[in-house]
């Protein structure tokens, strides 16, 4: 396998598992990105794992997405080895993680990050936006991750979109969990926040989610933005979130309304014994690339 960029490899799982339609990474649409960096949490440890378990559930996942009435697996999906990180500093780690996502998108295609916590998300946000300029960035989220730093790093997943912020403007959906410091910060930052105790109260909620997004869009997903009865595999669950369908509506709203360039799933905390979150994940990665290419593939 000859990539355009080298690191040690840990794994070779596939994403949705061999199919016939297995491709390389020269005639792929889309590279899933494996990233288990675990270096900054601080509550239930397990980060790390989740992009293999992702993995692991995607291969027992059936390919037919019937409400796109599609298998979008025949578009090229291509999966990196997991990505080491045996760097010193968050600071080459994020150097590291920017220089493999932009060889991703520098030869345009879709990537797909599976995290790790989500100090990752920056880091690609910036080589996202060095090829596509005026993305904004939706992330759906139980927490704003807006401190300027969080246990002495700017670089802690607490820290996340503020850092994302650096590179693009964003919208934050399902918050519910900040600070007195970010709920301070907030106001004055390129960010619009739909907070969950009170974004229904308008039944266009969806609408307005989409009409605060530039044209060209990259999704970041951390798991805790789900409700924790459908996924309570995260390090720190909150009370509330988005229900599967919910999540579903949105982001099908989204992709048929703006260029979505990309996306990452990250902060899934596996569960021994428990691989309904696993599988949910999969999942939602498919409904995601259904959504997005699910009309070019009728087209073929």
């Amino acid at each position: 396998m000859s990539l355009p960029f080298e690191y040690d490899r840990l794994t070779l799982a596939e994403f949705g598992g061999t199919t016939p339609t297995t491709t390389d990474f020269a005639n792929a649409r889309v590279v899933v990105f494996p990233a288990p960096l675990e270096r900054t949490t601080s509550y239930v440890a397990g980060t790390r794992n989740g992009p293999h378990e992702i993995l692991v559930a995607s291969s027992h996942m059936e390919l037919w997405d019937e409400e796109t009435e599609t298998d979008v697996h025949s578009i090229g999906i291509f999966t990196l080895p997991e990505m080491e990180f045996p760097y010193a500093s968050m600071e080459e780690v994020a150097r590291q993680v920017r220089r493999v996502a932009s060889e991703i998108v520098q030869r345009d295609k879709f990537p797909f990050i599976l995290g790790g916590e989500h100090s990752i998300t920056p880091a690609i946000v910036e080589a996202v936006a060095a090829k596509h300029r005026g993305v904004s960035v939706l992330q759906i989220d139980a927490h704003a991750d807006l401190r300027d730093s969080f246990m002495g790093s700017p670089h802690n997943h607490a820290c996340a979109m503020r850092r994302t912020l650096e590179h693009a403007r964003a919208t934050q959906v399902g918050i519910r969990s900040l600070s007195p410091e970010e709920a301070s910060a907030a106001p004055s930052l390129p960010t619009r926040i739909f907070y969950d105790f009170n974004m229904r109260d308008r039944v266009d909620w969806i609408d307005q989610v989409v009409d605060s997004l530039s044209g060209t869009v990259y999704i970041t997903i951390d798991c805790d933005g789900l409700d924790p009865a459908i996924m309570p595999a995260v390090g720190t669950p909150e009370p509330g979130g988005l229900s599967w369908y919910e999540t579903l509506a949105l982001l099908r709203r989204v992709i048929e309304r703006r260029t979505v360039v990309g996306c990452d799933l990250v902060e899934l905390c596996p569960i021994a014994g428990n691989v309904a979150p696993n599988f949910l994940c999969a999942k939602l990665v498919y409904k995601i690339l259904s959504y997005r290419f699910g009309q070019e593939v009728k087209r073929k």
